[in-house]
């Protein structure tokens, strides 16, 4: 082909001097450091794990109360955006895409309560691990877990989001596989979060599964060796009660983790997470006021706490936003607690491995706060 020839049009020199000064002007403004670009990474990672949250549902990890597990299993009206958008759908030329979902949902309703649909690759993601360091989040094992057993987790403390929990259970960025090989990690939340549609696939990719009696009975029994079911025991109702300095757990009267681990032969296994209440600020309201009741009915009635919590902002740590504050996160797995198998405990049998379960807690707590964020005279309170 003939070259193609433009016409050349005369460029008015005050332009060209004008282009010539903008260029020098940004040639001279500094390229950010790779610093600067790790650090705009970890903070685009943690947004799009918060706004994944409460855009597509409601994110908090489930306790067990009473001398029998009660799930909490309602779902969440925040959490409508991804049922929103199938309405929506409906009502416009790709309605079978609503159509076609539902069935799906119809046919695969009882897959988060038989181990769900776990994607290692999800696991692996790079963006896990630019999550990871923001805080930064790390994993600390003290003893070994034989892959010959299964294990309930009990994963201390709540705090707002469970950020700790999440990052180790679920990422693989910490190295739990390297720490615990042969042991595959489950974290249960609540069971409503898997009634939300397009929400219930990414749980499930990751290991997520229900707080429910038959999702953890099936990981514990149907499901071979080596799994290790991770479950935050104070629950929505500890949400209330996270401040930095001061260290509440409930757990005195929650004992269906424990009847649960003798029904099925699971070994205990205590884990805090030291850094976890120091993430957000949160407005906690005393013992006996009227909106401290405000949020305990609304726990029991929605199975969630409403908390008043601000963290930092996008754009500034000075300014007040919903992004959690750059604290160190240390995740300790302690020693686990020898179950027999019961397939009828007793409730003195389950009050008795209770106890031992909070004295291996106390003392992993005991042992490990000083190296990581606490004094010596900061105590760990359970009610």
């Amino acid at each position: 082909w003939p070259p193609l020839s433009l016409p050349c049009l005369p460029v008015p020199a005050g332009s060209r001097a004008s282009l010539t000064a903008a260029l020098r002007t940004l040639l001279a403004v500094p390229w950010p450091s790779q610093r600067d670009v790790r650090a705009w990474l970890q903070l685009l990672a943690v947004l799009q794990w918060v706004l994944s949250f409460l855009l597509l549902g409601e994110w908090g990890c489930g306790g067990v109360a009473g001398p029998a597990m009660r799930p909490l299993t309602y779902p969440h009206p925040s959490g409508t955006a991804s049922l929103v958008l199938l309405i929506y759908l409906v009502f416009t030329n790709f309605w079978p895409i609503s159509a076609l979902y539902l069935a799906w949902i119809i046919f695969d309703w009882d897959t988060p309560e038989t181990g769900g649909r776990r994607l290692p690759c999800l696991r692996r993601w790079s963006v896990w691990r630019h999550f990871r360091d923001y805080f930064p989040v790390k994993l600390v094992k003290t003893h070994d877990l034989s892959p010959n057993h299964n294990y309930i987790i009990g994963s201390h403390p709540h705090g707002i989001l469970c950020v700790g929990a999440f990052c180790n259970f679920i990422t693989g960025s910490t190295g739990f596989a390297e720490m615990f090989p042969g042991i595959r990690p489950f974290l249960t939340t609540l069971a409503g979060n898997f009634r939300l549609p397009l929400f219930r696939e990414y749980l499930m990719s990751g290991g997520l599964c229900p707080v429910t009696r038959r999702a953890i009975g099936y990981l514990l029994s149907q499901n071979g060796t080596g799994n290790a079911v991770a479950i935050v025991i104070g629950g929505a109702a500890e949400s209330l009660s996270c401040r930095p300095g001061i260290t509440t757990l409930i757990l005195k009267n929650r004992k269906g983790f424990v009847r649960m681990a003798l029904q099925h032969g699971a070994y205990l296994v205590p884990s805090f997470s030291f850094g976890e209440n120091d993430l957000f600020r949160q407005v906690v309201f005393e013992e006996g006021s009227w909106m401290r009741s405000i949020q305990q009915r609304f726990q029991k009635m929605m199975g969630f706490a409403p908390c008043v919590f601000y963290g930092r902002g996008l754009t500034s740590v000075r300014s007040r936003g919903f992004l959690p504050y750059a604290r160190p996160i240390t995740t300790v797995v302690g020693e686990p607690v020898m179950v027999p198998k019961i397939e009828d405990p007793s409730h003195e049998m389950v009050d008795m491995y209770h106890e031992m379960y909070v004295r291996s807690l106390l003392k992993l707590f005991n042992e490990n706060k000083t190296k990581y964020g606490l004094s010596e005279a900061d105590e760990l309170r359970i009610v």
